[in-house]
């Protein structure tokens, strides 16, 4: 019995020695960058693709701090902070963190990079981190050629589009004659596709300055409460035709006054609530709310509307994205509003993420720098997920 039991621990232990030198196999030999920290944030390995993409040696990455290693820049142009960077969002969170970001090289070069950063969790703590990372240059690239052929067509198309508006309204308003009840129905749906497509056109060429990185951004000082005071009447409009309660309001002696762009910002508030409104049923309930921090501003857009799937949250901000429950119920829309929308948050250094259950409602959640300085901001060109 003895034996046997000997053999057992030494069968267990080689068994143990075969699964680490597959993961280190493995962790060796990946074609993305990978990079693992213990749990004060200091590099512990390097693989051959990280040190590649970075341009450093092993030796001069091993044993450092890693946010001070390896520096790293949103797409908007800003140096994230320590609490903005993933592996600090991985710890504090206990979640796998995904975004799109620049490092920066040994060299001074800044690289966009995909990354995603895993902790390792013991007990429910995390004792370290890993955080994947590949070089998307080329997949940025390809997009640059898209986007410019896109708002080359978007401008092509303005100019008929604007002779088809005028002429067909100058027809429903009877200046060339007389009109029957079926020949103003037609026209009315001539108008309100001309105003789609004028729509689609606009967010196309908002989307193509925004990834070649051509968006003007200029910061005036404003409050929160002015924007929303400024595009209310509208949306409640939109609002009251579905008999929705549309309510803002801000935390009990908050301040709220901010430096930011504030058509960007009425554009992206805008959307959002718009978006809420069109996907809550009739008499539903769409709130906007405004914290104040010392150094931020939080703004919340709920709702209860239909909700995002779980299985299909991960691509919200994608392009062209719209939830198969959605669908089924609303046949209009091209699925570039959100996609939007995090663009031009990037644009103004801010951030945005959202909570959703199904059948439920969704709230999303949009924080903001107090003050946006253009001085020593990069144009950069911006991919999104």
């Amino acid at each position: 019995m003895p034996k046997q039991k000997a053999l057992t621990r030494n069968f267990n232990s080689s068994s143990e020695l075969t699964k680490q030198a597959e993961a280190d196999a493995i962790f060796l030999s990946m074609g993305d960058g990978a990079i693992t920290t213990d749990e004060f944030g200091r590099i512990t390995r390097v693989n051959p693709a990280a040190t590649k993409i970075l341009g450093f040696s092993e030796k001069e990455l091993i044993g450092k701090p890693f946010l001070k290693a390896v520096t790293a820049y949103s797409l908007g142009g800003a140096a994230l902070t320590v609490i903005d960077r993933p592996i600090t969002k991985a710890y504090l969170t206990g979640r796998v963190v995904e975004t799109k970001l620049y490092v920066q090289s040994k060299k001074g070069s800044l690289i966009p990079a995909s990354v995603s950063v895993s902790p390792i969790m013991v007990d429910g703590k995390p004792i370290g981190a890993i955080e994947v990372f590949r070089d998307i240059s080329m997949e940025l690239e390809v997009d640059r050629m898209k986007s410019e052929f896109i708002s080359l067509a978007s401008h092509q198309l303005r100019t008929p589009l604007s002779a088809v508006k005028t002429y067909t309204h100058m027809l429903r308003d009877s200046f060339m004659g007389p009109l029957n009840s079926d020949q103003k129905k037609a026209l009315d749906t001539i108008i309100n596709a001309s105003n789609r497509m004028n729509e689609l056109i606009s967010t196309l060429l908002n989307i193509t300055r925004i990834e070649s990185g051509t968006i003007t951004v200029t910061p005036k000082a404003t409050t929160v409460e002015e924007i929303v005071k400024d595009i209310m009447p509208e949306l409640k409009l939109m609002a009251e035709s579905k008999k929705i309660q549309l309510v803002a309001e801000s935390t009990k002696g908050s301040e709220t006054k901010i430096r930011t762009d504030i058509l960007i910002l009425k554009e992206i508030i805008n959307n959002i609530i718009s978006n809420s409104i069109k996907y809550t049923p009739v008499k539903g309930w769409v709130k906007i709310v405004t914290k104040a921090g010392r150094t931020k501003i939080h703004i919340e857009i709920s709702d209860n509307g239909w909700g995002i799937p779980t299985q299909n949250q991960n691509q919200v901000f994608s392009k062209f994205f719209r939830g198969p429950n959605i669908i089924r119920r609303e046949t209009s829309g091209t699925g570039l509003g959100l996609y939007l929308v995090k663009g031009l948050v990037e644009s103004i250094d801010g951030e945005i993420d959202f909570k959703s259950e199904e059948g439920k409602g969704t709230t999303f959640y949009i924080t903001l720098p107090r003050s946006l300085s253009i001085k020593n901001r990069r144009t950069r060109k911006i991919k999104l997920e």
